[in-house]
Formats: C-alpha cells, structure tokens, sequence
C-alpha cells in the first residue's frame, strides 16, 4: 500500500544544497588536494565568545528562555529592530510593524501563504533563490520568472509586462542571492512604485544586508511614510552573528499583515527559539563594531574573488557581492555535469545555475554559484587556481 503524496509537494524539486552534499557521499580526495565546499552560504564558525557567553547565561539563569514565548517573538527584540532599522533608514518602523521567526526561509514562507495560494501568480527575478521557488511550488502558487539579462539587475518595466489579475506578490533579494549584485535604490524604488499602483506586495529579503558593500542605507523604502501599504521586508540573523543553528529571522511589515502571519506562525512553531532571540537582541546591542569586522573581511574576500575571476581566461564573473560570486563557465557542458566533474577532479563543491533558473532554461547551463564567503583569500587563491587547472 502507497500513501497519497501531495502533487505539490511531488512536483517539488529536491532541496539542492542536499543534493550537492551526495555527490561527495564516498568520495576520496587527493592529500595535497583537499575538498573546498563553496557549495552554501552559511557560517561554519561559532558565534563570538562573547556571544555565546551571553546564551550560556540565559540557559543557566533565565527560566523564561526555556519556556514558550510570544508567538511573534520577544518585545524587547522587535523594539531594538524598530529603532534600528528606523535610524540605518531615515524612516519609521514601529514594534507593532515587527514580528520574530524561526529563520529567513519561515519568515517567508509566512508572508506568502498570508498572500496567495493555488493558482495565484508570484514573479521572482532570475536566477533566483531556490527555496523560495520550492515554497512556491509546494504551495501550488505559479513561479513567473523575470529575466535579469547580463546585469543580473531586474527592471520593474519588464517585470510589469508579466502582472497578471493572479498576480500577488514580486519578490527582490538584495544584495542577491545567488547572483551577488546589489540593487540600486532606484531599482527598488521602481519596484515599489510598480507594487503599489498594481496592489501588489513587494517582498525585499534583506538577509545580506550587513554584507552591502555600499555606506549608508541601501534604499529609502522606509522614509516613505506609506511603506507598510506595499512593502515586506524580510531579514535573518543568522550570517551577521553566526546564529544559523538557532534560527532567527525576521518580518518587518504593517500590523494587519502581521496579525494574519501570526495564525500562521502559531500553528507551525507556536514561537521562536526563546535563547535564539536573546542571542539576536545581546548581538544587536553589544556587537556592532564586530559584525562592522565581518562585513571588512567579506569585502576582502569579495575583491579577492573579483581580482582572481578577471585572470581566469574563459570564465565571466557575472556578479559578486556579499556571500556570493555567480559566472558563467566556458565549457560546452550542462553546469550540473560540470560540477559533478569538479567534485571528483578538482575537489571543488560549488551550485550549478540549473539549480537557479527554470527548468531547461539555457542561462542555467552555463552558470555556476560560488558560495565564497567560508573561504579565506588563500582558500579563494586555490578555487582560482582549481579552476584554472579543470580542462574539459
């Protein structure tokens, strides 16, 4: 006897990074050529001592830490994310505007299922973040994909031509993940404007934003005084202080919208991890000149990145920012083939862009992600060299 499966969920392709991780399943490797894992972007250190300091603490002596908390989070910690967020961008966002979640990826699929469901219509720009499109899927919303070109930019003028009356939602992710590049503010100025005429939401996940190679604020979507109308912002904890294993995110959005994602988030978490939060809020309020530390080392490898790609005959660095460099490989191979091959002969672990792009799409055969940000710029100096060993 079989039991029923979801069609959804069936339809649903396979959570790549896992996927990447078995092609390494039983692999040896040379002992002068060691595995080099670009292939996620997460942290593989521990948080700072201090921090973590901070958690043992509470664990010890706060018996609230182990207890169920407010479903949208501790107030103490949406009130240190309004006035943040209210003074890095000239604008106004209240507590009431901010709810806590168990990760950047729940918070999302928080926010969709509070926006559409079958049959509506989501646009995300492509290459895209593939869990989002795998929520998507699950939640049989349609994926419209919007073509970002060679910029790897998208533009509101196209991505108007594909609003539909399913249409529910754009969603933006800068600085980008997979692509690196960070938007314009005027970009996502037109793509608010766009949301708001249509009545659509515009969904920014922010999750790299400490990661921005820019000074000042990125965007001025909160000095509008009507953002919460449109906008939906996503961010997570987890890259600015190494908290991946608590799972902190966030949603920044009106009131009303937050008391629908509350329904959900009840039902799913009931709330957030209690000591993940007060890891948040001790690293919110003690940890600013390190996580400033973090963002100069991020750099340094970005420019290493972007210095090795420009010596590397064949290959084109199409983006690269914040954790990620994305290219476009010169061999007459898929991007997944080749991956596979680097695995087992240049030791390389990295994301083929079939992995970001619809399914067939051309742009995806030819791209590959580089996830640089758990590689020194030594390590980076031997991707480089890897690659410029690989012949096909």
């Amino acid at each position: 006897m079989t039991l029923p499966l979801n069609p959804a969920f069936a339809a649903t392709e396979p959570p790549p990074v896992m996927e990447a991780r078995r092609w390494i399943e039983g692999v040896s490797y040379p002992a002068d050529r060691p595995l080099i894992n670009v292939s996620q972007a997460a942290p593989v250190e521990s948080p700072p001592l201090a921090l973590r300091q901070a958690l043992a603490e509470a664990a010890l002596n706060d018996p609230q830490a182990h207890l169920y908390g407010p479903v949208l989070g501790l107030p103490a910690l949406r009130e240190e994310i309004a006035r943040h967020w209210s003074a890095a961008y000239g604008g106004s966002v209240s507590p009431a505007q901010v709810a806590i979640t168990q990760g950047c990826n729940q918070a999302f699929c928080t926010v969709l299922a509070t926006l559409a469901g079958p049959g509506d219509e989501v646009i995300l720009p492509t290459p895209w973040y593939f869990n989002h499109k795998m929520w998507l899927d699950m939640a049989a919303v349609r994926t419209v994909p919007l073509d970002t070109g060679p910029t790897l930019i998208p533009s509101a003028e196209a991505a108007a031509a594909l609003v539909t009356d399913r249409t529910r939602a754009i969603v933006l992710v800068s600085p980008n993940n997979p692509g690196g590049v960070e938007y314009p503010a005027a970009t996502l100025s037109a793509f608010r404007d766009l949301c708001r005429s249509r009545g659509l939401a515009l969904i920014v996940d922010e999750t790299y934003r400490d990661f921005d190679s820019r000074t000042g604020a990125p965007h001025d979507l909160f000095a509008d005084p009507d953002w919460s109308d449109t906008l939906i912002q996503l961010y997570s904890f987890s890259k600015a202080y190494r908290l991946t294993g608590h799972r902190v995110g966030a949603i920044v959005a009106s009131a009303a919208r937050l008391a629908e994602a509350e329904k959900f988030l009840d039902t799913v978490a009931i709330c957030p991890s209690q000591l993940g939060q007060i890891g948040a809020l001790w690293g919110m309020r003690n940890l600013a000149q390190w996580v400033a530390g973090e963002r100069d080392e991020i750099l340094a490898r970005r420019a290493a990145m972007v210095a090795g790609f420009a010596a590397l005959p064949g290959w084109k660095l199409l983006g690269c920012g914040a954790y990620f460099a994305y290219v476009e490989h010169p061999f007459d191979l898929a991007s997944d083939a080749l991956c596979k091959r680097l695995v087992t002969e240049a030791s390389l672990l990295m994301l083929p862009g079939t992995m970001f792009q619809p399914e067939g799409a051309e742009a995806g055969r030819r791209q590959i992600r580089i996830a640089f940000a758990n590689v020194d710029v030594a390590g980076i100096g031997e991707v480089i060299r890897r690659l410029a060993a690989f012949r096909r």
